[in-house]
């Protein structure tokens, strides 16, 4: 006999069953279904640079730095490693000698509110933005999946902007802007990836990060910058200056995580919001407090040992991951060369898959003359013994995306060798089933 329902799906709240939630937890789950599948959809870091050792010396050090650093007595510092603490964290500082070593980015640590990884940052600042029932979201598209199943929480309209090879259509995004407003609707902010974004791998170029700068301004629209993957330059280029290093009129909210970067265990992030915010009585204080607000009904705040951790990792490299991940931006640069050497390989040109060639990162969109969707991953994976991410996932209209994501982050080149044989199998066996007359060659645009 089946047991009683207790609860009906449509009682709770429609994000639990909206595709964004769903889609996020299956591109976290999907290499657990097929283990033995090649696995080129995860956006993990490599695991070959994971010391066992390091937490421990971490943790250490940043003990040592609150007591010799900061005065903190033993007992002091033993409290703040193992009590409640304050809720805006208390690796602010070196968060921000971080930014001011690796960024150029200056800001007041009170500016700082330090989260659990990056995705409680972005539903701070998403809740703080969904003032009433006229706010929407802009976001580029395709749009990671994390940023749209938070704003789903909220019953916050996320509105799609055109992205492309140049990582924004600025004409598109004041169109969006201005189509909104006439709507009667308020554009609280737009998100945006400018370094090597996920899903797409597109970067914006220097003249275009000043020009949405500008834009920003004139329409009075915050800017939302998410940056996992900046110190990830796939060549020996310099790394372009974030939009908050060259933000002078406060547009910038930036997003943070030291998952790519020092340790995805830790669970920590953070968000700069250094905006000035005007309260009912007249005094001027920062978004940051406000956010803190949130998370104190949230989380409460964020693991001091799990901070420690970090903060112990910042200081023994003074502070500069450049400096700390040299080895890891050598082999994912590596790996992306070698993806792609191996796509132009398996595919020649006259072919009817194309692909993009981002600059860094993690991750490159092939393109197909065929939908892509998750039951051909689960037939990939079954049959092929190969993992990808359908494209459709980053995308809100549930429209057929004859694309997918590889990721070259988790795998060796000889993985990347054996995943891009069993996908070119896939594909030859689905173009003789679909029997395409379509020629995609080396294409930049994802739909």
């Amino acid at each position: 006999m089946d047991e009683p329902v207790d609860l009906d799906l449509a009682s709770l709240h429609p994000a639990v069953d909206d595709p964004a939630l769903n889609s996020m937890n299956f591109l976290n789950e999907v290499a657990q279904h097929w283990p033995d599948a090649v696995s080129l959809a995860a956006g993990r870091p490599c695991e070959e640079f994971f010391d066992d050792d390091a937490p421990r010396r971490w943790l250490d050090r940043f003990r040592r730095h609150l007591v010799e650093d900061l005065g903190q007595r033993p007992e002091q510092a033993r409290r703040t490693l193992f009590q409640y603490g304050r809720t805006k964290g208390v690796v602010h500082q070196l968060v921000a000698r971080n930014l001011a070593v690796d960024e150029g980015v200056h800001v007041d640590p009170e500016a700082v509110v330090v989260t659990v990884g990056c995705q409680e940052a972005m539903f701070l600042v998403l809740r703080a933005l969904r003032a009433g029932p006229r706010d929407v979201l802009l976001a580029v598209a395709p749009t990671y999946v994390g940023l749209t199943g938070a704003a789903r929480l909220l019953d916050l309209p996320v509105r799609p902007v055109a992205g492309g090879p140049a990582g924004v259509d600025l004409a598109n995004l004041r169109d969006q802007v201005r189509k909104a407003r006439a709507e009667g609707l308020r554009p609280r902010a737009c998100y945006v990836m400018p370094d090597f974004a996920n899903p797409s791998g597109a970067s914006v170029s220097l003249a275009d990060r000043r020009r949405l700068l500008d834009l920003a301004a004139e329409e009075e629209l915050l800017l939302i910058e998410d940056n996992p993957y900046g110190l990830f330059p796939a060549g020996e280029q310099g790394r372009l200056p974030t939009l908050k290093a060259l933000d002078t009129r406060r547009r910038v909210v930036y997003l943070g995580s030291f998952a790519k970067t020092v340790l995805p265990g830790a669970r920590v992030g953070y968000v700069v919001a250094d905006q000035r915010v005007a309260g009912r009585d007249g005094a001027v204080g920062l978004l940051a407090d406000e956010l803190a607000k949130i998370k104190s009904m949230v989380t409460v705040n964020t693991s001091p040992l799990a901070q420690a951790i970090i903060g112990g990792a910042l200081l023994e490299h003074d502070c500069s991951l450049v400096t700390a991940n040299v080895r890891q931006r050598a082999a994912y640069g590596r790996n992306l060369r070698h993806l792609l050497a191996g796509l132009a390989r398996r595919f020649p040109a006259p072919s009817q898959v194309g692909w993009n060639a981002p600059a860094g990162g993690f991750f490159a969109v092939v393109t197909v003359p065929f939908p892509v969707d998750d039951a051909l991953l689960r037939r990939s994976a079954e049959r092929y013994g190969v993992l990808w991410t359908p494209m459709a996932h980053f995308y809100d209209d549930g429209a057929p995306v004859n694309a997918l994501r590889l990721s070259v982050s988790a795998v060796t080149p000889d993985q990347i060798d054996l995943g891009l044989d069993r996908l070119a199998a896939l594909v030859a066996d689905e173009l003789t089933t679909t029997g395409s007359p379509s020629a995609l060659v080396n294409s930049d645009a994802v739909r």
